[in-house]
């Protein structure tokens, strides 16, 4: 049985956060990028000519109707899954810890089903299996739910030290003694000098199966070292898991007495975007039982007071505790939080006003990225679901082999935060993470921008009291780049193309409610060597363009020597639509430019393969920045609805209904501009 690996994206040079499906209903925002796509809100016209679109499905702790019925139960498969004919990876979640084994052993008896993962005192057991497998264990009273393994991936000193006042708290002896900071992510390398031997513990989880390999350093999806430099994050020369040491080496910069647990969650796999013939992913299981680590940790190590998570999924504009997919991975951040322990998460790096999964949490701590004069850059995640700012631009730090390299991203910002915490919990170590939060943003520099006002930490402030610094309103994040940003590589528009839909920071009146924005941005700057001047960061974000192709012209596009718009970009564009669909690239191959010709222009012209054509088109469409999806789409619908419903349809396999002229109609129109 052939496993469709999950999509993940090289951090070589790359780093990225995974993003969900779009989700309709405001009041519940679905990830953005996730395989489950949400039904259209009730508000939404159905697509041209075809039957009428489906009831939301209501979640599972749904209250009562009024009248007193009780209301409907939510499916515990999920959407898509029981179509699949060659094999998926899911977390099958079980009533109790003392059902996984049974449930096991049923999942073993399955036809074309393989029990990949079963970890101890854990209420979930990780399966590989086709549709009509998967169906039978959603079918099994003693299962709660059958979900996607989703992936997830690494979002991506000295001045930054003095911009937050640092400095002044280490000279105050502040320093986070006798505090802990664990840091989820890639490994560390506990020998670097940097790190000044606080590496303390240790711990791997990696997963391990036919589409990927473990990072641990024993080769088992489990170990006690998380070691950076072992074998397998090597790749011609390059490691791999540099990004972990970079983040612990900002931690101790900014808490360096702290101690700190470094924890391996990624594994590797080859089943990368074009060009890249190694990279890493971290499968939310990994990630599950890091933070069950990280709980258990606390009960021995009372000082443990920040959980450091520079990687995401998804991307929402507001909390999305309520969506169904994400429940465990909330339930062990409010543990956390409950224990004592911040759960310090990265906003993203899509440039927009939101965060993906753990940033979008409302019990997280999350954090966007400033340059050192406090301007916003580009492509930072911001708006009232970000917490705290703090320094992101070009940070130096620690990378394995004991050399030095600068990166940007909300990767490096998040550290910071998770340092001060250290710091004020060593001044007042009965405070919890409520208190603590409260206190660096009541003490931080406001940051104000298109109506939201986000505090930049100051730990100077915060540990020696004080006012804080005046407020600032730089040029909005959709503004332009700071000094030492990324530079912005133009995307030429076509000559000709249809009208344009409003921006992303002009949402059409139609449509007042927020809808979840799913876009991506790689953004890592990495020096030649240890010692050599920052070289330019590789950008991979939203295209400009003013007007959007068909899918015959993106299909020209696509082919080489023909289209306007350079490879790079194009791939770019592929990796975005990759993480905001749900069908692309899981369900349909489309990760590379010959794959994506072929769905643009199919062989045979199906239903079927003619409505993955024009999906494919829309979120091309999307990526390049002609499309917005909080656009109205007749009534009271959105575009980001019409190709909610397509995706929803594609993945149970139903009918195409008026899907197909829906999407051209509102996202691949031929108009004059």
């Amino acid at each position: 049985m052939r496993l469709r690996a999950a999509v993940a994206l090289a951090i070589v040079l790359t780093i990225t956060p995974a993003v969900p499906a779009v989700a309709e209903d405001p009041a519940a925002p679905a990830a953005t990028g996730s395989p489950a796509v949400p039904p259209p809100a009730s508000g939404e016209v159905p697509a041209t000519g075809g039957a009428a679109s489906p009831p939301p499905e209501a979640p599972a702790d749904a209250p009562p109707a009024p009248d007193g019925t009780p209301a409907p139960e939510a499916p515990k498969l999920e959407d898509g899954l029981a179509a699949d004919e060659d094999g998926t990876r899911v977390i099958v979640e079980v009533t109790a810890p003392a059902e996984a084994a049974p449930v096991a052993g049923a999942a073993e008896a399955l036809p074309e089903s393989e029990v990949l993962l079963r970890p101890p005192d854990t209420s979930f057991i990780v399966v590989e299996a086709t549709g009509d497998s998967l169906a039978a264990l959603a079918a099994d009273p003693r299962v709660v739910s059958v979900r996607r393994d989703r992936t997830y991936s690494p979002v991506s000193l000295a001045s930054g030290l003095a911009v937050i006042g640092a400095d002044r708290a280490h000279a105050a002896g502040v320093t986070g003694q006798g505090q802990t900071i664990a840091i989820v992510d890639t490994g560390v390398d506990a020998d670097h000098p940097a790190l000044g031997g606080r590496v303390v513990r240790q711990a791997c989880f990696s997963a391990t199966d036919g589409g990927a390999q473990s990072l641990c350093p024993n080769g088992q999806a489990e170990d006690a070292s998380a070691d950076a430099e072992t074998a397998a994050c090597v790749h011609e020369g390059v490691n791999l898991c540099d990004h972990g040491t970079h983040v612990a080496g900002i931690a101790h910069a900014v808490a360096p007495a702290a101690d700190l647990v470094a924890l391996q969650v990624f594994s590797r796999t080859t089943d990368c975007w074009e060009g890249e013939t190694a990279c890493l992913t971290a499968y939310e299981s990994s990630i599950l039982l890091a933070l069950d680590h990280v709980a258990a940790l606390k009960d021995t190590v009372p000082g443990l007071v920040a959980v450091n998570l520079s990687l995401g999924g998804g991307m929402f504009d507001g909390a999305c505790d309520a969506v169904p997919e994400l429940q465990a991975m909330r339930e062990r951040v409010e543990t956390l939080r409950a224990k004592g322990v911040a759960v310090v998460a990265a906003a993203g790096n899509e440039g927009f006003a939101g965060a993906g999964a753990p940033g979008c949490f409302s019990g997280a701590v999350t954090v966007g990225a400033t340059a050192d004069d406090d301007h916003v850059p580009y492509w930072s995640n911001h708006g009232p679901v970000l917490d705290l700012f703090a320094p992101g631009v070009e940070i130096d730090s620690a990378v394995p082999g004991g050399g030095t390299r600068v990166y940007s991203g909300t990767s490096m910002a998040t550290p910071h935060v998770a340092g001060a915490f250290a710091l004020l919990a060593q001044k007042d170590a009965d405070d919890a993470p409520d208190a603590l939060l409260s206190r660096l943003r009541a003490s931080g520099r406001p940051v104000s921008y298109d109506g939201v006002s986000t505090p930049r930490i100051d730990l100077a402030v915060a540990v020696e009291g004080g006012t804080p610094a005046p407020g600032i309103t730089p040029p909005g994040p959709e503004q332009g780049a700071v000094p030492d940003d990324p530079a912005d590589e133009p995307v030429p528009d076509p000559s000709a193309g249809p009208q344009p839909s409003p921006g992303p920071e002009n949402p059409s009146p139609a449509d007042p409610a927020p809808v979840p924005l799913p876009t991506v941005t790689v953004t890592v700057t990495v020096t030649a060597t240890p010692t050599a001047a920052a070289a330019a960061p590789v950008v991979c974000t939203r295209g400009t363009a003013k007007r959007t192709l068909t899918a015959a012209q993106w299909a020209a596009e696509l082919t080489r020597g023909r289209g306007d718009l350079p490879d790079g970009t194009l791939g770019c564009y592929l990796r975005l639509v990759g993480k905001a669909s749900a069908v692309f690239s899981e369900t349909v191959r489309a990760s590379t430019l010959g794959t994506a010709y072929r769905v643009l222009k199919p062989a045979k012209r199906t239903k079927r393969a003619v409505l993955d054509s024009e999906l494919l088109a829309a979120w091309l469409n999307w990526a390049h920045g002609a499309v917005d999806l909080g656009a109205g789409a007749g009534g009271t619908g959105t575009v980001g609805g019409v190709l909610a419903t397509a995706e929803k349809r594609r993945l149970a396999g139903a009918s195409p209904g008026g899907s197909v002229s829906a999407l051209r109609k509102y996202a691949n129109a031929r108009r004059t501009a």
